[in-house]
């Protein structure tokens, strides 16, 4: 399998699909590069370079004790896209894949950067304060360490649910999705899944988004359960000049993979891609 080596010695698992411009994808918690399989077939179907890598901590990546933080994270793309020689990418990030690239862009800067996406992403910050009144109690998060501390694997069968809007009327979410997002999430490790939360929940983005220089795409579901549109894509297409904002009617945060959503997002990435 391939693999780049991290500044800190870890191995990040990568797949490269297609030839073209490149496509970066980062996922989000508590998945793996699998759950873009179905984007990165389609971008690389389309003449583009796919690629995609396993977060540290889970799926085949090094499962790193220390470094479960979004600047290691960023760090961690920069090594894909450095090692790679990557120029004139397209950085996609759903949920905490979206804080990674924002932090990327943070610490390194747009010079190899074409395009960015945040989808359903967790930028500027989840966390509730006094300054972010829009956010999310600290005792969610604790609630969400103490289901990956505990029967980890019932949170996270119970987790699918809200993440993919299975608990919506209507809804078209298969048995299926729900187990590859278990499958997915058990092959994160304990102390990695653990450690991200505060990561993904914590950080604050905010002058991270000022330094977007580059046409940006920022996706979001009004029935996100996870990450309110509010305290995120609301907030972050403010922040990120000339932002483009696109708002889909009863989406949940797992859009990509549940239709009808993933068709609209698929359309409007392809469109953002080609323009």
């Amino acid at each position: 399998m391939p693999f780049v080596t991290a500044k800190d010695g870890t191995q990040i698992f990568y797949k490269d699909w297609g030839a073209g411009q490149p496509v970066v994808f980062s996922h989000g918690w508590p998945l793996t590069a699998d759950a873009w399989d179905p984007q990165l077939q389609l971008v690389a179907d389309h003449g583009f370079r796919a690629i995609a890598h396993d977060r540290r901590g889970g799926g085949r990546s090094g499962q790193t004790w220390d470094g479960n933080n979004l600047d290691t994270y960023a760090d961690d793309l920069a090594a894909v896209i450095e090692s790679l020689d990557l120029h004139d990418v397209v950085l996609v990030g759903h949920s905490t894949g979206g804080g990674e690239v924002a932090r990327y862009i943070g610490r390194h800067g747009t010079g190899r950067v074409a395009k960015a996406v945040l989808q359903s992403a967790i930028p500027p910050l989840m966390l509730k304060t006094a300054a972010n009144p829009e956010g999310l109690p600290i005792d969610v998060f604790d609630r969400i360490r103490a289901g990956v501390a505990g029967d980890r694997s019932q949170f996270y069968q119970d987790l699918s649910e809200s993440f993919y809007g299975a608990n919506r009327p209507d809804n078209q979410v298969s048995q299926g999705i729900r187990d590859a997002f278990w499958l997915w999430s058990m092959s994160v490790g304990i102390k990695g899944a653990h450690d991200c939360v505060k990561a993904f929940s914590e950080t604050d983005t905010t002058e991270d988004l000022r330094k977007f220089d580059i046409p940006t795409l920022i996706v979001h579901g009004d029935d996100d359960r996870i990450v309110p549109f509010v305290a995120s894509a609301e907030k972050s297409s403010k922040i990120v000049k000339g932002a483009t904002l696109k708002v889909y009617p009863g989406a949940p945060h797992g859009l990509a993979m549940v239709a009808p959503y993933n068709d609209t997002f698929n359309k409007d990435l392809l469109d953002f891609l080609k323009s």
